[in-house]
């Protein structure tokens, strides 16, 4: 079994300038939010703007919570993105719906919240984000977790851990885990939606030194 690096999605972009220089980085997905409560939320202009200046190079992930499939296809197809990521109480028939679109789905389920780790059976999801679930947004909140709880999920399903990582502490995060890939916000910031490049730098540069012995399974 070969040496596996887990993939990178910088989540939470709002200018153009930083989702190139995380691409040029290393990243191998970028993230745009669509949910209008959060602080890295973006108009769909926004969100086409950054997605067309990186499309052809990196996925392209739009981050909903609670949305219908109209809407979720409205963004999509405006915004050019390859991968939605469902971060609420969406059914399965949503995520069976968007797969049959020939979309990349991405689930994310709650080490104390629901849907819980224990529903990935009943979704058809591309991949599952796991974090723990806490806060008053949906998403990690900038709250650290047990990492290694996700870690025997990830020997089943495709894993995205999520929620506290910092460049401080990722290289632990995936020791423990060891997941497909890994999904970072607040955490390479300098203000909500403002990523600090030299966060973002150290950050991936840590988690390309963090291979370990696993069965590839690329999640974007």
């Amino acid at each position: 079994m070969s040496k596996y690096i887990p993939q990178i999605k910088i989540c939470g972009l709002t200018r153009v300038e930083q989702a190139l220089q995380c691409v040029a980085l290393g990243a191998d997905a970028i993230g745009c939010v669509f949910y209008p409560k959060s602080p890295r939320h973006l108009t769909n202009d926004r969100a086409r703007e950054i997605c067309s200046a990186v499309t052809d190079r990196v996925k392209t992930v739009g981050v909903f919570v609670n949305e219908s499939f109209s809407s979720i296809m409205n963004h999509v197809e405006r915004c050019h993105l390859s991968t939605v990521q469902l971060h609420g109480q969406e059914s399965p028939e949503l995520v069976r719906r968007l797969r049959n679109q020939n979309l990349q789905v991405i689930k994310a389920l709650f080490i104390d919240g629901n849907p819980s780790l224990k529903d990935a059976e009943n979704y058809p999801a591309s991949a599952f984000l796991v974090e723990c679930g806490q806060g008053k947004l949906p998403g990690g909140n900038a709250l650290q977790w047990n990492w290694d709880q996700a870690k025997s999920f990830g020997e089943k399903h495709p894993l995205i851990i999520a929620g506290g990582l910092t460049p401080e502490n990722i290289s632990h995060a995936i020791t423990v885990s060891s997941p497909h890939a890994v999904d970072v916000s607040s955490g390479v910031e300098s203000s909500p939606g403002h990523k600090d490049i030299d966060k973002v730098a150290v950050f991936l540069n840590t988690v390309f030194r963090c291979g370990f012995h696993k069965k590839a399974e690329k999640i974007f």
